[in-house]
């Protein structure tokens, strides 16, 4: 590292967000003094999000974990004494070994997620070492899985439209996405196709920010977003706002198609989504017209029974229209199908026995209560992640926690809500303190994150904690002594074109780079097809759907294909929410959207933070809280069959009628002991085992007195 005091060193974004945003840091006598937006960067161009702004508060946070601790009070008393490393790692090789000897290793659990975003102490950075321990795999699919399954089913991996590209769009319709909550950095390419005429459209349940700033707010209810697509196909089919050459040549199954979006008429669809039948005929004309017309997705269209068949359908209708002809034209989903990143240098698969047990993560509070197949989880490893917020069933999943026969090993930054339950817990480092490459999926830049300090107390990165346990389980595979240096130079394919000028050394002078790609006003990959499906064409009809197994994309710690027994249609179509007999008990519909003041349950510990969010809170809509006799901000209770939450009542017509919205991202421990992933459905989706969050049926009542 260098050691002039007085310097600017460039950074990024560690947050799981799409904007990856490019940072400056000042340092003054060698303390960080700010942390700021790169001005010149071409997407995030010099702004932060109110989450990552002075981001040095946390660096330095007094609340910091900074050395190891071993647990002195009650699990959940959050009382803990400061040990060495090496008592640290002792007692975890100690345990590990006596749990291998007497249920086996299976019986040991990792769970991370993007806690971290970067390539080198992301998703994948402690695979290798539990796929060499022989743990149960770690099935990670309750973020995006069943829109990416969908979107590879439907038109290959790729990006297809450059989200930048989108200043040069006619007509942008930002579905199931609060952009200027979740993706603010895309906003400005918006704003730039607005100025040259371009319509905005936004389809949401909520009126979020970024509906209030549309020209067109289309409120929909929750889950039947496939529904409109295909009743927006049914019109552009009959009125024949076809582009005939394209389908032609570049689709397979629209003879198939057809036939299917018969059943959905303007008339039918209305009933379903709640939308009136001049919208969906106006918005269809609309979209078939104003080429090239870009989609935005977001990651909640997926939260629901018929997600996965919705991301499908959105995605085949720039197929049936030819926007993908033009540079603005197509379905934005994600980015990282661009950058040529290596997964399997990281999580090592080969280390993996045949026959390992599988876990998905949205189930841990089934695991660790033994109603799962198998050993019993014995042993928990956290890192990246907050369980204790951030999945269903989350009384169950406390009550997992503070089993006394459970060994919890939590790497983290802060005591969180989890941290509270571990026997031992390992100081992190912050973005500022380690060496770390970001990928995006939002934008086309890669980035290389400098340490500007020296780790903060004894806090290491996780690619050094996972080095640290690989010696003191003695694992000698040359992996595990790669430095972040050498990983961060074989978690990329250098030699691929779209690295063509681009290299470490050049980004230790740049800090970031767009991939070698075509300018964003001439970016169109797919105007002469070129898809990457198995067909070579986008696939209205999915042939990856007709096989016996399902191969989806791979979630797994591991980085192993996923091959499940899901029966999936080959043709988008609408199917009725999970919880749809549940209705007439519990008549409003939940929603968990992120909160604009946490990430996931990032942030969630920090005063500034809690502040801008505000007690915990439900927005309710006039109607329904009048039927309840429940005042603006007065305190209720919202419940269900899996249990019940404490909020504050806000009334307002944002929110459909028989629709409640509850933000994500508090902590059970100052929301009176449980936040909304408490009454949660636990029910996967249509496609690649995704959530249906959206699906959540509650009902409320008054707390006056």
């Amino acid at each position: 590292m260098e050691q002039t005091k007085n310097r600017t060193v460039r950074a990024a974004c560690p947050h799981d967000c799409p904007d990856t945003c490019s940072m400056l840091v000042q340092l003054e006598d060698g303390v960080v003094r700010s942390v700021k937006g790169d001005p010149d960067h071409p997407f995030t161009r010099g702004n932060l999000c109110v989450k990552v702004k002075n981001y040095e508060q946390r660096v330095y946070s007094p609340d910091r974990i900074l050395y190891p601790m071993k647990r002195t009070g009650a699990k959940g008393s959050g009382r803990y004494e400061q040990i060495s490393w090496d008592e640290a790692l002792k007692e975890i090789s100690t345990r590990y070994k006596q749990i291998i000897e007497t249920d086996g290793s299976e019986a040991i659990l990792p769970y991370s997620y993007l806690g971290q975003q970067g390539l080198l102490n992301g998703l994948s950075v402690g695979d290798a070492f539990f796929n060499k321990l022989g743990a149960t795999i770690s099935e990670r699919t309750f973020c995006d899985a069943g829109a990416i399954s969908a979107y590879i089913m439907t038109v290959g991996p790729t990006v297809g439209l450059d989200p930048e590209s989108i200043s040069h769009s006619n007509y942008i319709i930002i579905w199931a996405c609060n952009m200027l909550s979740n993706n603010l950095h895309q906003w400005h390419f918006v704003k730039e196709a607005r100025k040259r005429g371009a319509k905005v459209v936004v389809i949401d349940p909520v009126r979020t920010q970024t509906a209030q700033q549309a020209d067109w707010y289309i409120p929909i209810k929750p889950g039947t977003d496939v529904a409109l697509a295909l009743g927006m196909m049914h019109v552009i089919i009959k009125e024949d706002l076809l582009d005939h050459d394209y389908i032609d040549q570049y689709t397979v199954g629209f003879t198939q198609l057809k036939a299917r979006v018969e059943e959905y008429s303007p008339e039918n669809v209305a009933k379903i989504t709640g939308i009136p039948q001049s919208d969906i005929i106006q918005l269809a004309r609309e979209y078939a017209g104003n080429n090239p017309a870009a989609i935005r997705i977001g990651v909640g269209i997926e939260r629901n029974s018929s997600g996965g068949q919705a991301v499908r359908a959105i995605t085949s209708l720039p197929a049936l229209t030819g926007a993908w002809r033009y540079p603005g034209g197509g379905t934005l989903q994600m980015t990282m199908y661009s950058f040529p990143t290596n997964g399997k240098i990281g999580s090592q698969p080969q280390f993996i026995k045949p026959g390992t047990r599988v876990i998905n993560q949205w189930r841990l509070g089934a695991a660790l209560a033994g109603e799962l197949e198998g050993p019993p989880v014995k042993a928990l490893f956290v890192y990246n992640s907050n369980p204790a917020v951030v999945i269903p069933e989350q009384e169950k999943v406390l009550k997992g926690l503070a089993r006394e026969d459970l060994f919890t090993v939590v790497s983290e930054q802060f005591m969180t809500d989890t941290a509270r339950y571990a026997d031992i817990i390992l100081p992190a480092t912050t973005q500022l303190e380690q060496y770390d490459l970001m990928f995006s999926w939002g934008q086309h830049y890669i980035t290389l994150n400098q340490p500007a300090i020296a780790p903060l107390g004894e806090a290491v990165s996780n690619t050094e904690l996972f080095r640290r346990l690989a010696k003191i389980m003695r694992f000698d595979d040359h992996f595990f002594n790669m430095t972040d240096e050498e990983l961060a130079q074989a978690l990329i394919d250098w030699d691929s074109p779209v690295m063509e000028g681009i290299t470490i050394g050049s980004l230790i002078k740049t800090g970031y780079a767009r991939l070698n790609l075509p300018k964003p006003e001439e970016y169109a990959p797919h105007a002469k097809g070129n898809f990457p499906t198995p067909s070579g064409k986008v696939e209205l009809f999915s042939s990856i759907a007709t096989r016996g197994n399902l191969i989806l994309p791979a979630f797994r710690q591991g980085y192993t294909e996923m091959t499940t027994n899901e029966k999936v249609d080959p043709l988008p179509r609408y199917y009725e929410s999970v919880e749809a007999d549940l209705i007439e008990q519990y008549p409003l519909n939940l929603l968990s959207p992120k909160s604009h003041a946490f990430l996931n349950s990032s942030y969630g510990n920090f005063s500034r933070n809690l502040n801008a969010a505000g007690e915990p809170f439900a927005i309710i809509h006039p109607d329904d809280a009048k039927k309840r006799t429940i005042g603006d901000n007065e305190r209720i209770k919202i419940y269900n069959q899996r249990g019940a939450i404490e909020v504050r009542a806000v009334i307002k017509d944002t929110v459909l009628p028989g629709v409640i919205v509850v933000p994500m991202g508090y902590w059970p421990s100052r929301s009176n002991g449980a936040t909304v992933n408490a009454i949660t459905t636990t029910q996967f989706a249509d496609i690649g085992h995704a959530p249906t969050f959206s699906d959540t049926q509650v009902e409320v009542i008054s707390l006056k007195q």
